[in-house]
């Protein structure tokens, strides 16, 4: 599997995420980030706000203390994946056995201190691993790209997990995160901020394809 670049919404109101979404509608597929103001103190357009554009695959990634809580809300939107962290208060199985059941991919991210082997006994019930290495609730920031050896070893535990990396993604470390066996790098302020976010989009795919 080759790596994907997908850029990343993060809006504070509805005016904002139309134009990010906009922004960004020649990508096949999106991550959208929601901050309850709870498990990260930004907050971000309420989920019961959002919607999904058409033609693109769209990754909800919740910063949400108690996620289980918007699984309906989840439901009516049918995002092609969810992300929650395994730092919020979850039943963790359940949730992605419901987010299966239902044709959604179940995510799981990871912070910075938490490790791989602190999630063993859930990592098989998810399809997707976000290794989280920047400024949460943020664009920009710094990668730490000390945090890659997330991704081996998440697959020697499920081979079958797509891996994902969020946190300060750009020009000159996109080669280096697919070549650390990240599948799907999500990428913010580097084109939500660029003056051609197509352009920032198209180089940064050449360098890793």
């Amino acid at each position: 599997m080759s790596s994907i670049i997908c850029p990343t919404v993060l809006a504070a109101d509805k005016a904002d995420f139309k134009k990010q979404v906009d922004t960004v509608s020649f990508a096949r597929r999106i991550q959208l980030d929601f901050m309850d103001g709870e498990f990260v103190k930004t907050k971000s357009i309420d989920l019961k706000d959002a919607w999904l554009p058409d033609n693109t695959q769209s990754d909800l990634h919740l910063m949400y203390q108690r996620p289980m809580e918007y699984l309906q809300i989840i439901l009516i939107l049918k995002p092609h994946m969810v992300i929650i962290h395994a730092e919020a208060e979850a039943d963790y199985v359940q949730m992605a056995a419901e987010l299966n059941k239902n044709g959604i991919l179940a995510g799981l991210c990871v912070l910075p201190e938490t490790t791989i082997e602190g999630i063993r006994p859930i990592l098989r019930s998810f399809d997707h691993l976000l290794i989280f290495g920047g400024h949460l609730g943020h664009f920009g920031g710094q990668a730490d790209l000390s945090q890659l050896h997330k991704a081996s070893e998440a697959k020697e535990i499920n081979p079958n997990i797509e891996t994902g990396w969020d946190g300060g993604a750009n020009d000159q470390n996109a080669k280096k995160l697919a070549d650390s066996g990240i599948d799907v790098i999500n990428v913010g302020g580097f084109i939500q901020k660029s003056e051609n976010p197509m352009a920032a989009y198209g180089l940064l795919d050449d360098l890793i394809n």
